[in-house]
């Protein structure tokens, strides 16, 4: 298992390399050039080559790349235009907001899309099966912002049972340790605040789960119904076996493999694509943060959004890997 962790960290590192070649490309060839996206569409042309001079822009193109080679491997992102903070101290503090909602959502997705995929496999062509496949197209039509205004403008507003934005209630005055509030609300025995985070997190964390968990219901019914014709599982039943064994050893087992895929690609999606559920929940996250700076042109912090997904894969490809080797032994031998 070290081996493979090793292998497939080796291999990461081209990647990156090709990566990085992309964005610094990205950053020279930008409508009249880095400077002029600093400085604005009205900058003067000696506005212009003063600050070519000073950020190193008139070395040639190797000097450069090695520079911003190395800033990204101190971790200089740059400095935000909006806020005037470094982007890195931005991402740190909303980088927790992100991944809570990103991950409860797909808590959801994972413990709602596997079983209702399994049992409509088990029952294909009854009600359950029906509604399963109508329920699943439908959450991938439905776009997600438009469904967290829904949900925000019917449980949050008309009915009031959850709150409709942020994440915590305003005069709380929670303690907070990692950024993680409702872990942070465990780790210092503040229940009252864990579950107020807890609670904000339910709408927007609903919306954002809708795609991937009717992706997943799909997913484990084909594969539940692949693996369920298979000659191995009907010997297991002539056997004699019991069901349970059946359905965990030899069913669901081999099923997930494919749905392990998907999860971890869902996640990465769920990371990079929550934008708009944080702009309707005014959450604070890095989506929202990122909204902004699309609107105001602030490059150094998309540059560092976009590394921040590509590490983001990286590692959910990693951790992919892993679950494969834990999944299916066949996979260890080679």
């Amino acid at each position: 298992m070290l081996r493979l962790v090793v292998r497939r960290l080796l291999q990461l590192i081209p990647t990156l390399l090709g990566l990085s070649v992309l964005l610094f490309l990205w950053l020279n060839k930008l409508p009249g050039g880095p400077a002029a996206a600093l400085l604005g569409e009205r900058a003067t042309e000696a506005d212009k080559a003063r600050i070519e001079r000073a950020l190193g822009l008139d070395q040639p193109v190797w000097v450069q790349y090695g520079r911003f080679l190395k800033r990204l491997g101190e971790l200089d992102l740059g400095t935000s235009t909006q806020t005037g903070q470094p982007v890195w101290e931005e991402f740190a503090r909303r980088f927790p907001a992100t991944v809570e909602l990103g991950i409860f959502a797909m808590l959801i997705a994972v413990a709602v899309g596997i079983p209702l995929g399994y049992f409509a496999a088990k029952r294909r062509g009854s009600w359950l099966d029906v509604s399963a496949v109508s329920g699943s197209l439908l959450g991938i039509c439905i776009p997600v912002f438009f469904l967290a205004f829904i949900l925000r403008a019917v449980f949050a507003v008309n009915l009031g049972w959850f709150p409709s934005y942020g994440r915590q209630s305003t005069g709380l005055n929670a303690t907070e340790v990692t950024g993680f509030y409702v872990l942070d609300g465990i780790l210092t025995g503040e229940f009252d605040a864990a579950w107020d985070s807890l609670a904000h997190l339910v709408l927007p964390a609903l919306a954002l789960a809708s795609i991937p968990l009717a992706i997943i219901v799909r997913m484990t019914r084909a594969s539940v119904l692949e693996v369920l014709g298979e000659d191995y599982v009907r010997t297991a039943e002539s056997k004699g076996l019991q069901q349970h064994v059946i359905r965990g050893r030899h069913v669901l087992r081999n099923a997930l493999l494919p749905v392990v895929t998907a999860v971890g690609l869902l996640t990465g999606s769920l990371l990079s694509g929550a934008v708009l559920t944080e702009s309707v929940f005014a959450f604070g996250g890095i989506g929202s943060f990122l909204r902004t700076a699309i609107d105001g042109r602030d490059y150094p912090v998309l540059v560092g959004f976009i590394l921040f997904i590509a590490l983001t894969y990286v590692i959910l490809n990693l951790l992919v890997d892993l679950a494969y080797n834990l999944i299916d032994p066949r996979v260890r031998v080679h």
